[in-house]
């Protein structure tokens, strides 16, 4: 009787964020050789980047935390407004996305309602807060 060799266990795959939109980049069975070296969740996103108006934007919203209480939030759009000016609308995704960016460092929170969010599900009006 022939005895079936058993499957390796999959290896754990350490969890990981886009280098230009911040979100959790979820593992793709294309991606098993190459897991290590994959920084961006999407074509979009290595071709976007992180530009200049994006380091801008992470320096805004440290600028803004830093003149408020300690257990103040500010919303994106405080950044967006500060930097954009008349534009600043155009600027809120940009300014969603450095503040995803922040969080997988640990520099900031996202919160909803007042509860801490994943960044990568949360849907809506947002604030933004340092880590407690």
């Amino acid at each position: 009787m022939a005895h079936r060799q058993r499957e390796p266990a999959e290896p754990e795959r350490a969890e990981k964020t886009c280098a230009s939109c911040g979100r959790r980049i979820e593992w793709r069975a294309k991606w098993a050789r190459d897991w290590d070296s994959v920084r961006y969740c999407s074509d979009a996103c290595r071709r976007h980047g992180v530009d200049a108006t994006d380091l801008r934007l992470e320096e805004t919203i440290v600028t803004l935390l830093g003149t408020r209480a300690q257990d103040a939030t500010i919303c994106p759009s405080d950044a967006a407004r500060a930097i954009g000016g008349e534009s600043w609308r155009d600027l809120m995704e940009p300014a969603r996305r450095a503040a995803r960016r922040m969080v997988a460092r640990g520099e900031l929170q996202i919160t909803q309602g007042g509860s801490v969010v994943d960044p990568s599900a949360a849907k809506g009006p947002i604030r933004l807060r340092r880590p407690r």
